[in-house]
């Protein structure tokens, strides 16, 4: 049981942060130097807070949401009051993060308080751009490489990672309440409600989640060219990142895409080898 933080009813910064052993990507690699990985951390804390908020805390929501985007703005100004949020602010100052990132992960959760379905693939990738690519933006920015050119490349990348968690989670999110797989995907392949709540993955959700983890794959695929632009720990940082979403999804495929007993789960021999073939590929692009 996570216990709770006065400030917004969510879980504790100690329970926010274990949650980064459970990310289908490293979320900051022993591989990096110690003050970019406490940056990096720093940035995942931010956007780990907010979503638990938005997703279990106690009490009205939005108003919770409301006091973090007053701390962010603390933050600026030095003087947060959330232990994560006073922890980003080192982070703000020496990497010139700017606020409109921060802003979307915010708004992403207020969306999530009356949003809980997507009519179409084009609706849900504007959710993620809210609640997912905001952080390759930030990820970028500690590394002081975040030009438009790079932000465009991450962008596919960010929304892979947040497709392939909507697949992972299919389960957890239908007892939230929520759907995340587009509603004209479930109706192409025949999915009915009734299907997510089974105790396993019958044909029809099988089919939609083959569906998703191939575009998935694709996106990744569209963002892959950013690790060509990349130079050093930022290069092993981002190959990383693609290299978590292809791994697990192949354990999603491995699973015949039967999502509903759990996450499919990535051993740390495949992540390595996933990791091992995406910068071997982006060496012969760069040839």
């Amino acid at each position: 049981m996570l216990v709770g933080d006065a400030s917004t009813g969510g879980p504790t910064a100690e329970a926010v942060m274990a949650r980064a052993r459970s990310e289908n990507f490293p979320v900051a690699s022993r591989l990096l130097p110690r003050q970019v990985r406490s940056h990096l951390l720093a940035v995942y804390g931010f956007a780990r807070l907010v979503d638990e908020v938005g997703d279990s805390a106690a009490g009205d929501r939005l108003a919770a949401l409301d006091w973090l985007e007053q701390d962010r703005d603390r933050a600026f100004a030095g003087g947060a009051e959330h232990p994560l949020i006073a922890r980003l602010t080192p982070t703000l100052r020496e990497c010139d993060l700017p606020r409109e990132p921060f802003a979307r992960l915010i708004e992403a959760n207020r969306v999530d308080q009356r949003v809980k379905s997507y009519d179409t693939w084009e609706q849900l990738r504007g959710y993620c751009a809210l609640s997912a690519d905001p952080v390759g933006e930030l990820v970028l920015g500690v590394f002081g490489m975040a030009t438009p050119a790079r932000i465009n490349l991450s962008d596919p990348i960010c929304t892979a990672l947040q497709l392939t968690e909507h697949c992972q989670d299919v389960a957890e999110d239908l007892a939230a309440g929520r759907v995340y797989l587009p509603v004209e995907d479930l109706e192409r392949f025949g999915c009915t409600r009734a299907d997510l709540a089974a105790p396993h993955a019958g044909a029809p959700l099988r089919r939609v989640v083959a569906f998703e983890v191939a575009r998935a794959r694709g996106l990744l695929d569209d963002g892959a060219p950013l690790i060509g632009e990349l130079r050093g720990r930022a290069r092993l940082a981002v190959a990383a990142f693609v290299a978590g979403g292809r791994s697990a999804l192949d354990a999603i495929e491995r699973a015949g895409y039967d999502v509903l007993a759990g996450p499919p789960r990535v051993t740390r021999a495949r992540r390595g080898l996933c990791f091992a073939t995406t910068i071997a590929q982006a060496r012969r692009r760069g040839r």
